[in-house]
């Protein structure tokens, strides 16, 4: 659900979502380079421009000194697949057909089908070169998810994971280049667990580290997109550092899978305390080595770089999580719908736009993404979407900036959840639809530790009404 506040902005808005005839903007000048960085399980606060204080990342950190650091901005869940689902089709957790992480042998649970639309398939029909670099989990090979794979959704080029638990492994046996196995020179032991029929497992032969290569890839598409001029580009990176090898945890102990612990190898730390930190501080260096290129190829001023993670910090590495505090103020983590499990990093950086140094407090999420592509292309955005735009905030101007009237999560492991965000308030039930709902105003309570439900009844009971609105059952979804 999306409100205006400006009356001529809200004209505006209605106009052109209901023109059919808005056409896409013919320049590349008008229509800005897309580049969203995805990381997987990294928390609100182990960025050190978000308060972390053991780990380096030093160019994040510039980048959001080169941008604008968003404090209020929403993963689309709080695992994996429905979050990246959110991401893709600007709808959330009420209403994108991903819900969770399907866990069964019926991928098409977890793929996107080809009604769904998504971010690239508006910008690929706006003229954007496409690609997707890294990890996907909406479309796999076999067992019912061909529909979603990367190439059938709009992108015109992939390389990396389909399946999830294949992209725990960061030295597989091969990756994806489309649709055509890329054989790696590692080697696999295998558990005995099969997910989405496919089965997990853990090197014993350590060689091609797959976080290099994928960046490695996502440095040559750009390079070549650069060279057609006319035509602008949309890169989705979607990194797997710093997520553990799960598999390789139980198996060993250790799943803070790096080729070195770098700055960290003398500390005295566990080793998957180092390789936690290690991870990070090594896909920090690959996001400074993407904006570097971009001024090398001197295209800076005409791409938009944005940086999020999927949801909030795992404890599944063996790494100790309270040496780091990756949540930082919040409470929770992955699987949580507290603030520490959906609340993550965003920094824009779109140099001689957006603001340099900035930081906002704009309510938005994953969601937003479609909405905010579309308008950078040109186009329209999709119907049945539950997006806005960010472009007012990016570009500097905030007070025309349309604000949703709440945000909406659920969450169907552990019983089931639900949460919603209005304003400053939060209200979270557990199990979801039928379990006593907590509210918290997030304004003096960061952390959550006071429920205020008892003292509001009337805000609960208008917080419960928005998480009756926002739920459209699915057959394939159900609280377990």
């Amino acid at each position: 659900m999306i409100r205006f506040t400006n009356p001529i902005l809200a004209a505006c808005c209605l106009v052109l979502i209901g023109s059919a005839n808005w056409p896409a903007r013919t320049s590349k000048a008008a229509t800005p380079n897309i580049v969203f960085i995805l990381v997987d399980d990294l928390g609100y606060g182990d960025l050190g421009c978000y308060g972390q204080k053991l780990i380096q990342t030093p160019r994040l950190d510039q980048m959001a000194a080169e941008g604008m650091r968003f404090t209020d901005f929403y993963a689309g869940s709080t695992v994996c697949a429905p979050s990246r689902s959110v991401l893709m089709t600007g709808q959330h957790m009420g209403h994108t057909h991903v819900r969770g992480n399907a866990g069964g042998p019926d991928m098409s649970k977890q793929s996107l089908r080809s009604e769904d639309v998504t971010v690239a398939e508006v910008l690929k029909d706006a003229g954007y070169q496409t690609a997707l670099c890294g990890k996907w989990g909406l479309g796999d090979d076999t067992l019912g998810g061909r529909e979603g794979l990367p190439r059938r959704q709009g992108f015109d080029f992939f390389y990396g994971y389909l399946n999830q638990v294949h992209a725990h492994n960061y030295y597989p046996e091969f990756l994806w280049r489309n649709e055509t196995k890329s054989p790696l020179r590692n080697v696999v032991q295998r558990n005995d667990k099969s997910y989405g029929g496919f089965t997990g497992g853990w090197a014993t032969k350590k060689v091609d580290y797959s976080h290099d290569l994928i960046a490695d890839e996502a440095l040559g598409f750009i390079k070549r997109s650069a060279e057609n001029k006319d035509k602008p580009f949309f890169l989705y990176l979607s990194l797997t550092i710093p997520h553990a090898n799960n598999e390789g945890t139980r198996g060993t102990g250790d799943g803070q899978e790096v080729p070195d612990y770098g700055p960290y190898a003398d500390k005295d730390w566990s080793n998957p305390d180092k390789g936690q930190a290690a991870m990070i501080t090594r896909m920090d260096a690959d996001v400074g080595r993407l904006l570097d290129l971009l001024d090398e190829l001197q295209i800076s001023k005409d791409t938009v770089v944005m940086f999020s993670s999927d949801n909030g910090p795992h404890d599944e590495g063996g790494h100790n999580t309270e040496r780091f505090d990756p949540a930082g103020p919040l409470q929770g983590m992955k699987r949580d719908l507290f603030e520490g499990g959906i609340r993550v990093p965003f920094i824009v950086r779109w140099p001689g736009t957006t603001p340099a140094g900035t930081t906002s407090s704009h309510i938005g999420y994953f969601g937003d993404l479609m909405a905010s592509a579309a308008e950078l292309a040109g186009v329209r955005c999709p119907e049945k979407t539950d997006s806005a735009s960010f472009v007012p905030t990016i570009t500097g101007n905030a007070a025309e900036q349309a604000k949703h009237d709440y945000l909406y999560w659920e969450f169907y492991e552990r019983g089931g959840k639900q949460a919603v965000r209005a304003g400053n308030w939060k209200a979270i039930r557990i199990p979801m639809r039928t379990g006593k709902t907590q509210l918290y105003d997030l304004s003096q309570d960061i952390g959550e530790t006071e429920n205020l439900a008892d003292k509001h009844p009337d805000i609960v009971k208008r917080m419960e009404a928005m998480m009756t609105e926002a739920h459209t059952p699915h057959p394939n979804w159900q609280a377990r």
